[in-house]
């Protein structure tokens, strides 16, 4: 299958453009019928806990590169040309502005989807307990509120700073706690 050969590579875009060069390269997808040469665009997110200056902390969502956008696609000088074109692309991260792919390692480091990955066994279900074993919330414990198998992801709701808080996290950042926690 054609999703095999493809692989990921990285375009530079200038700096608060990632969300709109996304959005210019599905409408060229769209446009040229290139469903069968480019097969994912990524701007990889991570929830950081943010300080403001009345001392209140809240959860942002912040990219982990900013002024990068990852394309999942099978090379090709034209696919190059429109992809380059595309309005606030800068270039392909590579030589001379060649497209360099990544390799399974750096996608994997990255956090980007290889295609291989194999289902996340979970062993918990809206209402149980869990807590958050990485990331900025590590060892939080909270509740299941929903879980979205399709995203890998699950709200969860726990009590931070006094507050009761819902926050999305990763189902591979989750386990399962034997204490009953009550957070309405």
């Amino acid at each position: 299958m054609a999703t095999e050969q493809a692989k990921w590579y990285v375009i530079h875009t200038y700096s608060g453009y990632e969300a709109m060069v996304k959005d210019g390269l599905e409408k060229l997808i769209e446009n040229n019928n290139l469903q069968n040469n480019i097969f994912a665009i990524e701007i990889p997110m991570e929830e950081t806990l943010e300080e403001k200056a009345n001392g209140k902390k809240k959860i942002v969502e912040r990219k982990k590169f900013p002024c990068y956008v990852f394309l999942k696609m099978i090379y090709s000088n034209d696919i190059w040309y429109l992809v380059t074109n595309t309005r606030g692309v800068t270039g392909f991260v590579g030589p001379q502005g060649r497209p360099l792919p990544l390799t399974d390692e750096e996608v994997r480091k990255i956090g980007l989807p290889t295609g291989d990955e194999e289902d996340i066994a979970i062993d918990f279900v809206v209402g149980d307990s869990v807590q958050i074993v990485n990331g900025p919330l590590e060892s939080f414990v909270g509740k299941v509120l929903s879980l979205n198998a399709a995203a890998k992801k699950a709200m969860v709701n726990v009590e931070m700073f006094g507050r009761s808080t819902d926050v999305e996290v990763d189902l591979i950042q989750l386990k399962k706690v034997s204490v009953k926690i009550d957070n309405n």
